[in-house]
């Protein structure tokens, strides 16, 4: 299977969620069923059924988690230089509207593009990979194309 890159916070990130769901939501669901069971006939008991449903939920985010922990491989950005690549803070200027906009480029399982986490797999991270600064970009997206020239790269 292919390794998933993730900068550390990501990694923390989905490692809490994990340690949340198996420590809090798992057993608070199972004592919740457990409660519905008591309540008599299972097959007219709506909390039961919801219970069962939220309870598979879980389990399937917990088998997700844990396969995404498996494949991670943690890549710290400070270690990096030089061109654009995975971890990269970018700076970048709309070369159309003179608006700056600033991503850094992440994981998928960690993108949060109003957050600034751009996604690795995305149309724009993926047309950004290898440029240097005074590059400019142009990148099709469902708007139309944009180009973009790049400010300043960091690694931080």
């Amino acid at each position: 299977m292919e390794k998933i890159p993730m900068t550390k916070s990501g990694h923390t990130a989905v490692e809490v969620e994990l340690k949340s769901l198996k420590t809090v939501e798992r057993p608070a669901i199972i004592a919740a069923i457990a409660e519905a069971r008591e309540h008599g006939d299972l097959s007219e008991n709506a909390e039961y059924h919801s219970a069962r449903e939220k309870h598979s939920f879980i389990e399937g985010r917990i088998k997700l988690l844990e396969g995404i922990l498996s494949l991670a491989t943690v890549i710290d950005p400070k270690t990096l230089k030089g061109a654009i690549k995975f971890g990269a803070t970018i700076t970048l200027v709309d070369e159309d509207t003179d608006e700056e906009k600033t991503w850094q480029i992440v994981g998928e399982h960690e993108a949060n593009i109003e957050s600034g986490l751009l996604n690795i797999k995305s149309p724009i991270a993926r047309a950004l990979i290898g440029k240097e600064t005074g590059d400019s970009v142009e990148v099709r997206t469902p708007g139309g194309t944009k180009s973009y020239e790049v400010l300043k790269i960091e690694f931080i």
